[in-house]
């Protein structure tokens, strides 16, 4: 088959008849990826604490002094590893102390997270309350009545 000069073959192709279309703006895009956060760690190799306390005291500190705020992605154990000149284990370490303490949490693949810390302060204020009014002998409808009449 013999083309008129000037069209390009188009025999076997899969070319579209009409321009691609585009999304509508009020489609829902993905959530941006968190960044993950650049941590400013001087460990002390003579102190008498051990590093992953040192890290975990470092991290602390910087949550709660704000400059990690929730949400914030902490970076993996590896590259926090390299930055720091320190074995894997001992961030990894770190990290678990972290989350068991409430700091952080991790969320598998995508990564570890800086937490929500005025939720956790909550909870253990009211987990404290709830075990001094059982330990008082209080029942939960007497305990209860107490909070409504001393909320403002």
């Amino acid at each position: 088959m013999v083309l008129p000069a000037g069209l390009p073959h188009t025999r076997g192709m899969n070319t579209p008849t009409q321009p691609p279309q585009r999304p509508p703006e009020s489609a829902a895009r993905p959530a941006p990826t968190p960044r993950t956060a650049r941590l400013d760690i001087h460990l002390d190799p003579v102190s008498a604490e051990p590093v992953f306390s040192q890290i975990c005291a470092a991290v602390s500190a910087d949550i709660a002094a704000g400059t990690l705020p929730a949400g914030t992605r902490l970076p993996p154990t590896r590259a926090l590893a390299t930055q720091l000149d320190i074995a894997v284990n001992t961030v990894a370490k770190a990290y678990r102390e972290l989350e068991v303490q409430g700091y952080i949490e991790g969320r598998g693949r995508r990564g570890t997270f800086v937490r929500d810390q005025s939720g956790v302060a909550g909870e253990r204020e009211a987990l404290r309350f709830v075990t001094t009014m059982h330990s008082l002998g209080m029942s939960l409808q007497d305990t209860l009545e107490l909070v409504r009449r001393a909320w403002p």
